[in-house]
């Protein structure tokens, strides 16, 4: 499995998607996504129409318009929109569980290179099959808190004390430099 540019794209997107949302902003213009990422607008919409086609993501036209997530965080694992995006997280085709294919080995069943090979994919799906986009959002907003670094999409005037801090904190002081 190779993640492609695509799929780190398509990853990095849903997270801002994520954060945003937990920031109180439902809507982000494909733009603004673009900016924070420095992809081509129309590479990422690209990317927003498979997303769309598949339900994670909505999308409305207009000035107010923009994407939205299309179904809650937790229920955004990061193996099924890397399947969407990139196929199988096999790493050959002969140990896919979705896109199997035989391999030239003449002895499939003892081949040790696959039996490797289906660890490695087994491994791979696992670990990616286990994280929501609410676990990955959750972790990217703590380290923003630890490090005391702005979020992004804060710009839009929302109070930081009411999103980074926890109960019982006092709130995090964010200066701004405008220009």
């Amino acid at each position: 499995m190779k993640l492609s540019k695509r799929g780190e794209y398509a990853l990095r997107a849903l997270i801002d998607l994520g954060i945003a949302s937990e920031l109180g902003w439902r809507m982000l213009q494909v733009s603004e996504l673009a900016t924070k990422e420095k992809l081509p607008i129309k590479f990422l919409e690209q990317i927003f129409s498979q997303l769309k086609a598949a339900g994670y993501v909505n999308s409305r036209r207009g000035k107010f318009g923009g994407y939205s997530l299309g179904r809650p965080m937790n229920r955004i694992k990061f193996g099924a929109v890397i399947r969407l995006i990139d196929g199988p997280l096999a790493p050959i085709r002969c140990v896919s569980a979705i896109s199997y294919a035989r391999c030239s080995c003449p002895d499939e069943a003892h081949c040790g290179l696959r039996m490797l090979m289906l660890d490695v994919r087994n491994a791979i799906a696992k670990l990616l099959d286990r994280y929501t986009l609410a676990d990955i959002v959750d972790i990217t907003l703590r380290k923003y808190r630890r490090d005391k670094v702005t979020p992004p999409f804060l710009h839009r005037s929302i109070p930081l004390g009411s999103t980074l801090s926890r109960e019982g904190e006092p709130p995090i002081r964010v200066s701004f430099i405008t220009g």
